[in-house]
């Protein structure tokens, strides 16, 4: 089904001034996400890197600690979205959930670290990604046969810590 230009164009702004995710962004404009993903691949053939204007519009938009706090807004939405798929895999093992949570609650915190100097509220969302980090390891060396229910606590537990920590 083909598309009017300008549903791509607002899957462009969604994506690039919104900061939505690619996926949230063809959510929004009713397209699926392949078509969203070669919309993107064709206009980064024709010149126009969405990835370069997002950025630029990003650093453009204000303070240090407004364009810290878009980023790490981006980061929580790519973190919630990325810890959803890993729990709706049905061929992923609790081990390798536990595995790909660990990866990305390291991730998270050195983006956490990187920002301390800008937001000094973020030192204590670290501590709280850190201790999350070291209870996965724990639960997975000493308690393994309850990683299932760990990583369904940690699910519904994430949407807690953005709220408290904004």
């Amino acid at each position: 089904m083909a598309h009017p230009k300008a549903t791509r164009e607002g899957l462009r702004r969604a994506y690039v001034f919104g900061n939505l995710s690619l996926d949230l962004a063809a959510i929004q404009c009713g397209v699926s996400v392949h078509s969203a993903r070669r919309w993107k691949k064709e206009a980064l053939e024709n010149g126009d890197d969405w990835e370069v204007i997002r950025s630029a519009h990003l650093l453009a938009s204000g303070a240090p600690e407004d364009i810290a706090r878009a980023i790490l807004t981006s980061l929580m939405a790519q973190f919630q979205e990325t810890l959803e798929k890993v729990n709706l895999a049905d061929t992923l093992s609790a081990a390798e959930r536990v595995e790909l949570l660990a990866r990305l609650t390291d991730a998270w915190s050195k983006s956490i670290a990187a920002s301390k100097k800008i937001l000094p509220e973020t030192s204590q969302l670290a501590t709280a990604m850190e201790t999350l980090k070291l209870l996965s390891a724990f639960i997975q060396d000493k308690h393994p046969r309850h990683l299932a229910a760990f990583v369904d606590i940690l699910e519904a537990f994430g949407p807690v810590l953005e709220k408290h920590y904004g």
